[in-house]
């Protein structure tokens, strides 16, 4: 194998998926088996292709790839070599990206930026947590597989993975603020390009095209019409969210701000925990911004709240950022959800969740990354 790094990584192998009722586990955690979820490979895309780039981009030779059915806008593979899982393929869809652009060569180049920042954060700045790409034999970590599809390879992390929605517990809790408080004081010392994120909802048009459209019929599916009429119910709120989220953005831009390195989402499914601590995965979203942009998933209300990585950084916790963040997740969340009732869809159980999870938002939930222990 052939794959160059700006220096000689370590091989992590077996990331673990969670685990669904009919997996089993191994007696050291991990995954014996992999189950099927609910998200289908893309029809455009054929096992060869990968393998051939693997072959081609990355000089590797597997004996198989299995698909994850795990993840939404991304696709994964697991590839095993000498009978042992050791690459992690990711497939990303340039047409699910509106954090980084609206059209697919955009999105490509922002995706090429970002992952070139998780390789510097690993190699430049030795951050272990960061679990960043690997360069194919160009030299390149990431591949135009498609017009509409790109793909990356990553070494294959042995550990637990989390899932949105799972708990926390403190010690785990305080290693993730510390590992925070130290990717928010690497800005400094890595020298790639970054993306600024905006004060802004990338997904506003989606949402507000889904408003302007609220008086005629939606046909995507079945669930385009109950999602019309409930989006109609509270189109009301969801304006005032909106226009909340716009005084809010506009109050923190006035402010002096403080932009560090930010992964974006340090939510429970881009965790996995070794042995080592934890690591995180996903690092399409890292970009400039402020601390709280990582910071408001971990804010639980407690006295303590995020007081270690106040003592940590020295930086003082700007609630407005924590709630303007916090907000923006949640229409984030209403729009894509929006959108995709909007489009043709299938009715399924991943559909039905989705569903589930508009009208909880609708009703004045916030989007929670962590639950309770």
């Amino acid at each position: 194998m052939n794959l160059r790094r700006g220096r000689q990584r370590e091989r992590q192998l077996g990331r673990c998926l969670p685990v669904a009722p009919t997996s089993s586990v191994l007696s050291d955690g991990r995954c014996e088996t992999v189950v099927a979820l609910d998200t289908p490979s893309p029809v455009e895309l054929d096992d060869t292709d990968l393998v051939g780039a693997l072959t081609t981009n990355w000089n590797v030779a597997v004996d198989a790839i299995r698909y994850v059915p795990k993840g939404a806008g991304s696709y994964h593979w697991v590839a095993d070599v000498s009978g042992a899982p050791q690459f992690f393929i990711t497939v990303d869809d340039l047409d699910t990206k509106p954090w980084i652009a609206q059209t697919r060569d955009s999105s490509f180049e922002g995706l090429r930026d970002a992952y070139e920042a998780a390789c510097a954060l690993y190699d430049e700045a030795g951050l272990a947590f960061v679990v960043a790409p690997l360069c194919g034999t160009d030299g390149s970590i990431i591949l135009r597989l498609a017009d509409q599809y790109s793909m990356a390879v990553f070494p294959f992390v042995e550990g637990r993975a989390g899932a949105w929605g799972d708990p926390i517990s403190e010690p785990d809790r305080d290693a993730l603020l510390r590992e925070l408080a130290t990717l928010h004081k690497a800005s400094a010392v890595t020298s790639v390009r970054m993306a600024r994120r905006p004060l802004d909802l990338p997904e506003r048009p989606y949402l507000t095209a889904a408003l302007d459209e609220l008086d005629r019929p939606w046909r995507g599916g079945s669930l385009s019409e109950p999602a019309r009429h409930a989006l109609t119910a509270h189109a009301r709120e969801v304006t005032g969210w909106l226009d909340q989220l716009g005084l809010l953005g506009r109050q923190l831009g006035e402010a002096e701000e403080t932009a560090v390195i930010t992964h974006g989402e340090p939510h429970p499914g881009n965790l996995i925990h070794t042995a080592d601590g934890l690591r995180l995965i996903d690092w399409d979203t890292v970009a400039l911004a402020r601390p709280e942009r990582d910071l408001w998933m971990l804010q639980d209300g407690s006295p303590e709240g995020l007081v270690s990585y106040e003592r940590l950084t020295g930086t003082t916790i700007n609630e407005k950022a924590i709630s303007f963040y916090r907000l923006a997740w949640t229409l984030s969340d209403i729009a894509s959800f929006a959108n995709m009732f909007r489009s043709p869809h299938q009715e399924t159980q991943w559909t039905r969740n989705k569903w589930k999870g508009f009208q909880r938002l609708l009703g004045g939930a916030s989007s929670a990354p962590y639950g309770m222990l």
